[in-house]
């Protein structure tokens, strides 16, 4: 007896603690897009365009890594066939999301004229900089060629103020670039090729310094780069190796003659990924590299951005989708009433059918339905999982199979008492027996939904979901909740014996002993 009190207050805990911190702080499931509105876009290859294996994939990642910057709760991105499905819930800047999932950006790199604090943008400055501490690299045979190093690395600085406007002076030895003082308003997208623009550092470079680059026009775009790759070199660490098309190397060496030992920034969606320093007038076509203290992952990352900075595809919109939050409201309103609808069909069946036990059965989905709330507010503040209307399918689905655990054990119940044993000493033993065809059953279902989740794509996953942590969320209820609850009423005669919810009533074998 004292198990079950204890494996009771332990199931009444899971639902009462995590509840009680969801609304304490806030925290809400995050809905999909067909029930807060939003946008779904289809993409697919121009005509003519050439879709290699591989190519497509790409393409999803590139765009993800933009959705991203959006903002937006889960988005979910996915393949059909050689289209490629963006749906965005609760996107508020419609113009915005369509133009950053559907251009094809381009990779671009410009000469860094000014290192830049967060707010401050118009000043006059004379910046003095020292190259970065470097390392030379020896290929095959003794050739000896210099690196580009360092992301973006900007050396101590120290400021005076004086009549004209601030200076900013670094340790020699020195060259010095002049920057002309800033008129009017710079421009700050990127779509400007021509002409200077202010552009911030991607998050992982703002340790070097600063948090936005004063940049000159385009000097090349990605279209020069062939392909590039990341490798551990013993001594120095990870680097990243460069190699340009033909007409791609020519304009390199005329950027390294120009920008020798000074910083050109590598730039995909309007964020610096990289601002190296050019080590050498001359390059070698293959030898060409970008080194400096590189963790695995960002020397990894930027080779992606360098080799599929562009869309390795072009795309172009084949439907744009609006869904209202008006129409995601409504969707959802009719969802919660259907299966309120269909939760208090089942709940006055069974306490007609079950009496006693059938209040049980109610006070088992609510706690499901506690546990469920919890789970999915935490899952979308967390990893930003949306409860959508085909996850909503899913829920009520499982309450069928619910509801069967219940219906088993109570069936199991009566083949006990009408076998002459009392009721309470076949709490235990119809339980022990039918918990086995309880996990056989939600076994079956938690395989195929688990199939269903891995092999599906799209909102059929979101169904899959659900179904699978409901399934969990019943065998665990019928353990320590479901069987704890009725062996502890079983137990007392009062309960047994009721005129009308008595157990012996909802069981059918009136005039049974306790």
């Amino acid at each position: 007896m004292r198990r079950l009190v204890i494996r009771l207050i332990f199931s009444l805990l899971v639902v009462v603690v995590p509840l009680t911190a969801v609304f304490v702080t806030d925290t809400t499931p995050q809905l999909g897009l067909d029930l807060q509105g939003g946008i779904s876009v289809v993409l697919a290859p121009k005509q003519g365009a050439k879709v290699e294996s591989g190519t497509l994939g790409q393409a999803v990642n590139i765009i993800r890594n933009r959705v991203d910057s959006l903002g937006v709760a889960e988005p979910e991105i996915s393949r059909q066939g050689n289209n490629i499905i963006i749906d965005l819930p609760g996107v508020e800047d419609r113009d915005k999301a369509l133009r950053i999932v559907g251009q094809t950006a381009e990779l671009r790199f410009r000469g860094v004229l000014q290192a830049l604090p967060a707010e401050n943008v118009a000043v006059t400055t004379t910046t003095t900089t020292a190259p970065p501490e470097t390392t030379t690299t020896t290929a095959a045979g003794g050739a000896t060629t210099s690196t580009t190093v360092q992301r973006g690395e900007v050396a101590q600085e120290t400021t005076s103020t004086t009549a004209g406007g601030t200076t900013t002076t670094t340790a020699p030895p020195t060259t010095t670039t002049t920057v002309a003082p800033l008129t009017g308003v710079v421009p700050t997208t990127e779509d400007i090729l021509d002409q200077e623009v202010v552009l911030p550092v991607s998050k992982n470079l703002r340790d070097q310094g600063a948090e936005r680059l004063r940049l000159t026009a385009t000097l090349m775009t990605g279209r020069d780069v062939r392909t590039a790759k990341a490798l551990f070199e013993s001594g120095r660490g990870w680097v990243v190796n460069l190699e340009f098309t033909g007409d791609g190397f020519k304009k390199f060496q005329e950027v390294a003659k120009q920008w020798y030992q000074k910083q050109v920034a590598i730039i995909l969606d309007g964020e610096v990924k990289s601002y190296p320093v050019i080590q050498d007038a001359n390059f070698d076509q293959n030898n060409v590299q970008i080194s400096g203290n590189f963790k695995e992952s960002e020397a990894k990352d930027l080779a992606l951005v360098l080799k599929y900075g562009a869309l390795p595809i072009p795309l172009e919109r084949q439907t744009v989708q609006d869904v209202s939050p008006t129409l995601g409201k409504e969707q959802l309103r009719s969802g919660i009433i259907a299966g309120l609808l269909g939760l208090a069909f089942v709940a006055i069946y069974m306490v007609v059918y079950y009496r006693l036990l059938g209040l049980v059965i109610i006070a088992g989905l609510t706690v499901v339905a506690g546990i469920l709330y919890s789970i999915t507010s935490w899952l979308g503040s967390v990893v930003g999982l949306t409860l959508t209307l085909s996850g909503v399918t899913g829920i009520i689905v499982s309450v069928g199979t619910t509801v069967d655990s219940y219906v088993v054990y109570f069936e199991r119940l009566k083949d006990e008492v009408r076998s002459g044993k009392t009721i309470r000493s076949s709490l235990d033993r119809g339980f022990s027996r039918s918990f086995r065809t309880i996990m056989a059953g939600n076994l079956v279902s938690l395989i195929g939904a688990s199939l269903l989740y891995l092999l599906a794509i799209g909102s059929v996953r979101g169904f899959a979901f659900f179904l699978g942590v409901t399934t969990v969320l019943d065998i665990f209820v019928a353990y320590f909740f479901m069987h704890p609850v009725v062996s502890i009423i079983g137990r007392r005669e009062s309960f047994q014996q009721a005129r009308w919810l008595g157990i012996a009533s909802g069981l059918k074998v009136k005039g049974a002993t306790a």
